[in-house]
Formats: C-alpha cells, sequence, structure tokens
C-alpha cells in the first residue's frame, strides 16, 4: 500500500462525502479508493469511515486522524517543496470558481499577466453563478461579489463593485431624462435583473442627503444574467442599473449615457473565499495577492 498516497485519499472521501467524487477528483478509479481506504485502516487498526449505500461520515476516531492528517501533510507540502522557493516560484495546479461575468471582463483578459508571472500554475477555472460547495467540490478558492452568507469560510475582500445607471441616447429622446429615482416607477420603462436563485427582481438602489429610496420600475423586460441585462439596456428596452465596469465602455462610445449621477448608488463587495481548515499554498495565496491586485486597477 502507497501509504502517503492512502492519507491523501481518506482526507479528499471526508472533504468530497463519497468515494466516488474523492475518486473523480482525484482521478483514480474508485476501486483504488477503496482498497486503499481498506488498507489504511487495516494498518491503524482503527475504523476511519462509516459507510452507507448514499454517503460516507467519518468516524470520532477517523476526525481526529484528519485534523492531525491535514496539519501534518501541510507541513509536508511546505517542507518536500521548500517554501522560500515556493513563493518565488510557485508551480502546481489550482482550482477558481467565479461568476460569468468576472471571468469574461475581468479575470480571462488579465490572465495572461499572470502566467507571465507564474508560467508553472495551471487553473482549472469554473464559471458559474451558482453557490459552490469548497469542500465537496475540491475547490481552492471562489470569487464573489456580494455579501458574505457562509460565515464559516475565510475570506479576503479583495475590491468594490460600482453601480452606475444608464440608458441608450435614442431611449432617452423618446422619454426624456428621469429627474429623481420616482421617475422611474412612474413613467419610465425599466430593465430590470432578477435573482436566479430566488426568482426576485432586484429593486434599483439610490441615496442622497440621507434620503433612501427602493424601487422595482416598471418593467417590460427582466433577466436573471449581466450580460444579458446590459445587452437589453443597449437595446434601447429601458434604463438599467448595473455594475460599472460593465458599461463603461459602452458609456465611453456613447451607446449608453449616464442618468442619475447625482444620486448615490449602491456598491457591493468582492471576497476571495476559501475553506478555513485547507492549506493556503503558495500557489494559491500569489494567486489570490494577483486578484486583489487586479481589483484594485479596476476601481482607480
Amino acid at each position: 500500500m502507497d501509504q502517503m498516497l492512502a492519507m491523501r485519499v481518506f482526507m479528499r472521501v471526508v472533504e468530497a462525502g463519497t468515494f466516488t467524487k474523492a475518486a473523480d477528483s482525484m482521478a483514480i478509479p474508485k476501486p483504488t479508493v477503496t482498497k486503499l481506504i481498506q488498507g489504511l485502516e487495516s494498518h491503524l487498526r482503527v475504523k476511519l469511515l462509516n459507510r452507507t449505500t448514499r454517503r460516507v461520515t467519518v468516524t470520532p476516531d477517523g476526525a481526529t486522524y484528519y485534523e492531525s492528517l491535514a496539519r501534518l501533510l501541510a507541513e509536508m507540502d511546505d517542507l518536500e517543496s521548500g517554501l522560500a522557493h515556493a513563493l518565488a516560484s510557485p508551480k502546481g495546479k489550482i482550482r477558481v470558481d467565479v461568476g460569468g461575468t468576472v471571468a469574461s471582463l475581468i479575470l480571462i483578459p488579465a490572465l495572461p499577466q499572470f502566467y507571465a508571472l507564474y508560467p508553472d500554475i495551471q487553473i482549472e477555472l469554473g464559471v458559474t453563478d451558482r453557490q459552490v460547495d469548497l469542500i465537496s467540490d475540491n475547490v481552492d478558492c471562489v470569487i464573489r461579489g456580494g455579501a458574505l452568507t457562509d460565515l464559516s469560510l475565510v475570506a479576503r475582500r479583495v475590491g468594490t463593485l460600482s453601480f452606475v445607471t444608464c440608458a441608450t441616447p435614442a431611449y432617452l429622446k423618446t422619454h426624456g431624462l428621469p429627474k429623481d429615482p420616482h421617475a422611474l416607477k412612474a413613467r419610465f420603462p425599466v430593465a430590470s435583473y432578477f435573482s436566479a436563485r430566488t426568482g426576485r427582481i432586484t429593486p434599483l438602489h439610490y441615496e442622497r442627503n440621507g434620503e433612501v429610496v427602493e424601487i422595482e420600475g416598471r418593467h417590460v423586460l427582466a433577466v436573471n444574467e449581466s450580460n444579458a441585462h446590459v445587452a437589453a439596456g443597449l437595446a434601447g428596452l429601458g434604463v438599467m442599473q448595473t455594475v460599472n465596469f460593465m458599461v463603461k465602455p459602452h458609456i465611453a462610445s456613447g451607446a449608453l449615457q449616464v442618468v442619475l449621477a447625482d444620486w448615490q448608488q449602491p456598491t457591493v463587495p468582492v471576497h476571495v473565499v476559501y475553506p478555513p481548515n485547507r492549506h493556503l499554498s503558495a500557489k494559491v495565496r500569489v494567486f489570490v495577492d494577483w486578484v486583489a491586485a487586479l481589483f484594485t486597477r479596476l476601481e482607480e
């Protein structure tokens, strides 16, 4: 039995919750996973896992072994690679999850700069707006905007997204300029955004001199994806409130015109989130630092 491999497989099974997920994430056959776990339990003379037809749960002895093993393997990884060398020239594969808009408009266009600095790092980029289970999906970190809902995770705030309200010049020529947010509710059609998770319309939020206004507006179209939302605004289907970086080029070209600029609009924090019990390797640390610098430049 390859004891080192067996220990790593055991950790992956605990994190993934099933032998199948562990096998898939490590690209090894499921029977090999089963054999390695059985061999490890036989070697230790302790039952580490309880198996059912649907899920694997860790025994009390297995939980203790897992915690000790996590620390041991993290220290071994640092010793083998040489921490100083790893920081200077990190290498290996990392799994990152990010929303579609941030991936296509911010992260991917800038990745050539990252690879120029760290050519030996491979990134497996999951692009989805769904909530990812970092542990069972074996993801090193996720980049997400908005308030944190799972306080058990470790998060680093790397930036802030600002919003702007705009419409096409043709739309504004037909409907006129809204003088205040209340006008959007009264007579200006709005291109609305609704949550793919809850199905609820996201209200437009404005503040000025202590006055707070939240309205849904009268929409002719509502969408649940950011790129489609911008497309709706560009098609002249209504006033839209969206993330500034998405429409900045269209505003610069004159395709869209800013309205209600004298009202403050919401900001959304951006975090890189990772599991609390996972050793943050040098390759993940340099990626997180690079993402933080990327969002700092975006805000300038």
